[in-house]
C-alpha cells in the first residue's frame, strides 16, 4: 500500500481511515449484504455486483438484495441473476438484511431510495458503510464515502478498491460490472465524463480483459422490438419549447401498456433531445401506477436540472443529470412544468 500511495495516480481520493476502516469491517464481518436504490439503473448494479465479486474473492459470505428487480437490459451483468428482489423473495430480502452484521449502501444516500426496504435497513442493526456520488447525504453509515463530484459510484468504487489495495481481487466479471457503471452513469462517456481519472480507470479495467466494445453493444445498441417503438413513438411526440431551450417527452401509463413496456425500455430516452443544438435541458415524465410521475432531467453546459428536481419534484443529483418525481396524474405534471419552467430562464 505504501507503494501506491507514493506513485497515487487519482485526483479524487478517499480519506485512508475511511478506507482503512471499511477494511476492518469487511474483515470482521461474517453476514455482508449489498443494497442499491429503487429502479436499479447500470451505476447502482454495476457498482453493486463489483463489490460482490470483490467480497466473495476475499472469502466473505455476500448476498445483494434489493428493492425490486434489474432491467431485462442488465441482465446480462455478471452477478445480477443472484440478486434477491424483494418484490419477488420479500421474506427472504428482509431476513438477509435484518441478519446482517455489515450493509454496503452503494448508489444513494437516503434510506427511501430503498422504497419497501428503507425501513429493514434502518431497523437492522448491521453497521452501515456508504459509497456514493449524489449530493446531501441523508443516511447514517459508521463509514460515508461521499463524493459527488465523481461522475459514477462505479468510478468511486474502483477508488477505494484500489487504494485499499484490493484490486488484485477483480476479475474480468467484476471490471465488466465497474465499466458497464462508469458508462452508462455518463451517457457512454459523453457528460460528465472530462474527469481524466475515468480513463486511468478504463485502463486498469482493460488489463482486466474487459471487452470493452462488446459491453457497449450490450448497453447502448441492444434493443427489444418493445424498446424500439416505444422510443420512437415518444420522440416522435417530443415537444420543444424553444423560448425556453427546453424539450419534454411524457408516456402516460396506457401507453405504456400499449407497447408492452418492460423496465429499462427508455433507459437514455431523455438524453436525445439534447442532440438538438437550441435544447439545453430534456425532461421526460413517465407515469407509474399509484397516481405517481417520474421524473428524469439531461441538460448541456453548466445549466443545473439538478436545482429544478430538488426545487420542485423532491429529487436531485448534479448538474447534468438528476431525477425526482410528482404525485399526482400526468396532465398535472406536464401542467406543473410549464408554470415552473419560466422561473429557470435566467440560468440558460
Amino acid at each position: 500500500m505504501a507503494e501506491q500511495k507514493k506513485y497515487h495516480r487519482f485526483i479524487t481520493e478517499i480519506d485512508m481511515k475511511d478506507v482503512d476502516r471499511v477494511k476492518q469491517l469487511v474483515l470482521a464481518s461474517r453476514n455482508v449484504v449489498i443494497t442499491c436504490h429503487v429502479s436499479p439503473d447500470g451505476d447502482a448494479l454495476g457498482s453493486s455486483c463489483a463489490l460482490c465479486h470483490v467480497l466473495k474473492a476475499i472469502g466473505k459470505q455476500v448476498n445483494i438484495v434489493t428493492a425490486d428487480c434489474a432491467p431485462k437490459a442488465l441482465q446480462f451483468l455478471p452477478g445480477v441473476r443472484d440478486i434477491i428482489a424483494a418484490t419477488r423473495q420479500n421474506e427472504r430480502a428482509r431476513e438477509l438484511m435484518t441478519n446482517a452484521d455489515l450493509i454496503f449502501c452503494m448508489d444513494f444516500n437516503d434510506p427511501e431510495r430503498l422504497d419497501k426496504l428503507s425501513g429493514t435497513l434502518l431497523e437492522s442493526k448491521a453497521l452501515k458503510i456508504m459509497i456514493d456520488h449524489h449530493l446531501a447525504p441523508r443516511l447514517e453509515a459508521e463509514v460515508q464515502i461521499s463524493r459527488p463530484e465523481v461522475s459514477s459510484t462505479s468510478a468511486l468504487l474502483y477508488i477505494f478498491l484500489w487504494q485499499a489495495a484490493w484490486t488484485r481481487y477483480l476479475n474480468r466479471s467484476a471490471a465488466a460490472c465497474i465499466y458497464t457503471g462508469m458508462m452508462t452513469d455518463t451517457g457512454n462517456f459523453s457528460y460528465n465524463s472530462n474527469d481524466p481519472d475515468l480513463y486511468l480507470i478504463i485502463h486498469d479495467l482493460m488489463r482486466k480483459g474487459i471487452d470493452k466494445d462488446n459491453l457497449y453493444k450490450l448497453v447502448m445498441n441492444t434493443s427489444s422490438e418493445s424498446r424500439v417503438r416505444i422510443m420512437g413513438f415518444a420522440q416522435y411526440r417530443m415537444q420543444i419549447i424553444p423560448e425556453h431551450k427546453a424539450a419534454i417527452i411524457t408516456l402516460s401509463e396506457t401507453e405504456l401498456k400499449e407497447f408492452e413496456y418492460n423496465k429499462g425500455d427508455t433507459e437514455g430516452l431523455v438524453n436525445v433531445p439534447l442532440s438538438i443544438p437550441d435544447v439545453t435541458y430534456s425532461i421526460f415524465l413517465r407515469e407509474d401506477a399509484n397516481d405517481c410521475v417520474k421524473v428524469s432531467m439531461r441538460s448541456k453546459g453548466n445549466f443545473s436540472v439538478s436545482l429544478i428536481c430538488e426545487e420542485n419534484f423532491n429529487g436531485g443529483g448534479h448538474t447534468n443529470a438528476a431525477g425526482g418525481e410528482f404525485k399526482g396524474s400526468l396532465v398535472c405534471a406536464v401542467q406543473k412544468l410549464l408554470e415552473i419552467i419560466p422561473n429557470y430562464d435566467k440560468y440558460l
